[in-house]
């Protein structure tokens, strides 16, 4: 069994574990902590210490978190509680996506333009070394 690159660490171990926290809340820093003292006092301080210096008491910490990780997905499925706003957004945020799909295809045309002039810039420099009876590919 191969752990994953981010377990591969203490460091990468360390962040799982306090994600994993996190995603249970406080009761879940608590009772870890209360463990920590049970198994090695030191380790139960250091939670201790780390769960201060870190606010992971706070009350709004997950209010807060919402707030500057939601994802543009979950901002649709919340409603306004007025119809004609929601259609409006439902519409604005449709035609934003629509607009970036362009973009994004306007972008892939353009490199792949680029990747041909290139390419073909290559092989005219190729075809003059063996018209002049280098060999193509030595540099002199």
């Amino acid at each position: 069994m191969t752990l994953s690159p981010a377990l591969s660490t203490p460091l990468g171990w360390l962040r799982q574990a306090e994600s994993w926290l996190d995603a249970r809340g406080r009761p879940a820093w608590i009772a870890a902590m209360v463990l920590g003292f049970i198994a090695a006092p030191p380790l139960g301080l250091a939670l201790l210490g780390y769960m201060i210096w870190a606010d992971k008491f706070s009350r709004n910490r997950r209010k807060e978190t919402e707030m500057f990780c939601c994802s543009p997905r979950k901002t649709r499925l919340r409603t306004s509680g007025n119809a004609a706003f929601d259609a409006y957004k439902a519409e604005a945020l449709q035609r934003l996506e629509d607009e970036q799909a362009a973009f994004e295809a306007f972008l892939a045309r353009l490199r792949a333009a680029k990747d041909q002039q290139e390419f073909d810039r290559f092989m005219e420099d190729r075809a003059k070394q063996v018209a002049e009876g280098d060999k193509p590919g030595a540099d002199t």
